[in-house]
């Protein structure tokens, strides 16, 4: 090849490289370093809402983060990273520090997200879906995070801390996964629920709820399912959901009414000394509310309150459970409600409670000869089976 040739082929290779270099696509990976005065915000703003990407983030960014319209998006925080709420005002009806809209197919993995009780830490809504939070310590807000509008969720390996009223609030006909988790209280706090529903759907396994004065409250037909569930990671290892109270300051392990249910499945539902007497207690059901809790999955132990009731027309069956030790009833139907013992894998262990067994004249409970021992019962209303004869 003679050196003319050369030339032109060099010339020819540097064209299509630059060329190339003109045309290519932007790289789906980018950093976002807030200790250097970058902004989360400001950078989302720029990018392509409908091209999956990954945004890295490092440092402490004070702002209001939205996230609006994203398709394929994910928000990972580098070691320490983290979202704090500004002493500025959001300007919003409804304001989160992290706020996800009308988006598809996200994951927010990595951060901490701290907000005050003006906001909630982390807001989805307004019909988004797919939305994964991995691995975030989210602590404050008057919410830490608020799901609604007809959203879907899945949270795995959260940390919700000292909420001014919930870890974590599910609205508006939303659905929401949640495994591996804790959800804690803050010291002194008046009053906290752990989970809140309402006239929405919530899976739940492997989670412990710590020292709120409520653990789960399902109200407007809401529904909580306690299942062991492996669509986004391999089921093994302890399932149980833990409502503990070493604070002492509990008033509802559990509390569902407005036609709502609780449904304890192949997870076990184990809450300890919760209540403060009168109508409290483990599991409160009121106004059309059931349960069904199967497999002896539900345990409630040293209430301070009832173990299970149910009033105001509400019903619970139970196909194996544990009632101990509490300072009141164990299992109380009042005001037309009923409780039935059915039969099943296990046997139920009731006893141990001021009293065991009690209703008043327009409640039932029904087969009470699948209880173990001798319980103590303060109800005329007993059946020894689920029926009486039928013809």
């Amino acid at each position: 090849m003679t050196n003319v040739w050369r030339a032109v082929l060099s010339m020819l290779i540097l064209v299509t490289a630059i060329a190339m270099e003109g045309t290519s696509t932007p790289s789906n990976r980018i950093t976002v370093d807030c200790s250097r005065g970058q902004s989360l915000n400001q950078t989302l703003a720029k990018l392509n809402k409908n091209t999956p990407i990954t945004v890295s983030v490092s440092g402490t960014c004070t702002e209001y983060v939205q996230v609006v319209g994203f398709q394929g998006l994910t928000l990972k925080g580098l070691s320490g990273a983290t979202v704090v709420q500004p002493s500025t005002s959001a300007g919003k009806l409804f304001s989160a520090v992290l706020y996800i809209q009308s988006s598809n197919g996200l994951l927010v993995t990595g951060l901490n997200v701290t907000a005050g009780t003006t906001v909630s830490a982390i807001g989805i809504g307004h019909g988004s879906s797919d939305v994964r939070l991995r691995f975030l310590t989210v602590t404050g807000g008057g919410e830490g995070i608020t799901v609604f509008e007809n959203s879907q969720v899945s949270i795995a390996y959260v940390k919700g801390l000292s909420p001014g009223y919930t870890t974590l609030g599910i609205y508006d006909s939303s659905d929401v996964h949640v495994e591996h988790s804790q959800f804690t209280a803050a010291s002194g706090a008046t009053w906290n629920v752990g989970i809140a529903l309402g006239a929405s759907h919530v899976t739940i396994y492997s989670t412990t709820i710590s020292n709120m004065q409520v653990g789960i409250g399902a109200y407007q037909t809401s529904i909580v399912d306690l299942v062991n569930f492996n669509s986004y990671y391999s089921t093994g290892g302890p399932t149980d959901v833990t409502i503990e109270n070493q604070a002492g300051t509990s008033f509802y392990g559990v509390s569902v009414d407005g036609g709502g249910s609780l449904n304890v499945a192949s997870a076990r539902l184990v809450i300890n000394k919760p209540g403060q007497g009168s109508t409290t207690g483990g599991v409160v059901l009121s106004d059309s509310a059931s349960m069904y809790a199967s497999k002896g999955n539900l345990v409630i132990t040293a209430s301070n309150g009832q173990g299970v009731l149910a009033m105001d027309n509400a019903h619970a069956t139970l196909t194996g459970a544990t009632v101990t030790g509490g300072a009141h009833g164990g299992l109380v139907a009042v005001n037309l409600s009923s409780i039935d013992i059915a039969a099943g894998s296990t046997l139920s262990n009731i006893g141990g409670n001021a009293v065991d067994l009690f209703c008043d004249s327009n409640s039932w409970l029904t087969g009470t000869s699948n209880i173990a021992g001798a319980p103590a019962s303060q109800c005329n209303n007993l059946l020894a089976t689920e029926t009486k004869t039928l013809p």
